[in-house]
């Protein structure tokens, strides 16, 4: 449990960090982002080792869910911009959705085909 908390402080640090840079240069990019990309780079170039950081990312995907729930319930407060428009937030929720698991699958296959090839 010890290890995993550490590891939830470890992945804060970077969002801190890609906050700060943004706020101190004034970037357009959110923080957040800046934050994931020094992770990622982190990651990549072996700086990090990934087990440094893997059990408090799986446990934080598992809570994932949890996040949105707040952003979910937030839209009670606009109701009054969505009502008499449900008929055009279904089309939009389904096609966003769509692009999302189409783009994150050829990612996905595109990673997976070029770890088989380095491994060959």
């Amino acid at each position: 449990m010890g290890t995993i908390i550490l590891q939830i402080i470890i992945l804060s640090i970077f969002y801190l960090i890609g906050t700060w840079i943004q706020a101190f240069f004034n970037i357009i990019i959110p923080g957040s982002i800046i934050g994931m990309l020094l992770l990622f780079l982190l990651l990549m170039t072996k700086k990090l080792n990934v087990n440094w950081v893997s059990e408090g990312s799986k446990t934080l995907i598992k809570l994932l869910p949890l996040l949105f729930i707040p952003a979910t319930t937030g839209i009670i407060n606009y109701f009054h911009l969505f009502s008499g428009r449900g008929v055009l937030l279904f089309p939009i929720a389904l096609s966003s959705t769509l692009m999302v698991i189409l783009i994150a699958g050829t990612v996905s296959q595109y990673l997976g085909r070029k770890r088989l090839r380095n491994h060959e």
